[in-house]
């Protein structure tokens, strides 16, 4: 799959975004070294604590499927003018079972940016860390 297909695909999944508070939809897509390819959506919730971005929702599902360590792309995007660049909590998820990770940012325009998690998250936190 190509970076501009994972792009669409993430785009693809703005329209499931639940979000009545922030009104800011956040689709992801991401593909595994086996060409799976797990999507997401952000969801809010009143408790504001309990929403979970796009980014950890396809993370979620990818490791509640079985993949844990075969992560190889993932696209973000947002219908903003600026790139839809991940928060610090989907960072060090992403971090914790991809740290070499390849992060594709969009934006409205369909325009992406890309580049590797450790530069999204410089000196992460993960499973080695604790050795």
């Amino acid at each position: 799959m190509t970076d501009r297909e994972l792009v669409d695909l993430a785009f693809t999944m703005l329209e499931r975004s639940y979000v009545p508070y922030s009104h800011f939809p956040v689709g992801a897509a991401l593909l595994c070294a086996d060409g799976t390819v797990f999507t997401g959506c952000n969801v809010e919730n009143a408790a504001y604590g309990s929403t979970i971005c796009a980014e950890r929702t396809a993370l979620v599902k990818a490791v509640s499927e079985g993949h844990r360590d075969d992560f190889v792309r993932l696209a973000v995007v947002g219908n903003s003018i600026d790139y839809c660049w991940p928060c610090g909590a989907c960072r060090q998820m992403l971090y914790e079972f991809a740290p070499d990770l390849t992060v594709l940012v969009g934006r409205s325009d369909r325009d992406f940016v890309r580049l590797p998690l450790h530069e999204l998250l410089p000196h992460g936190f993960g499973p080695k860390s604790l050795a």
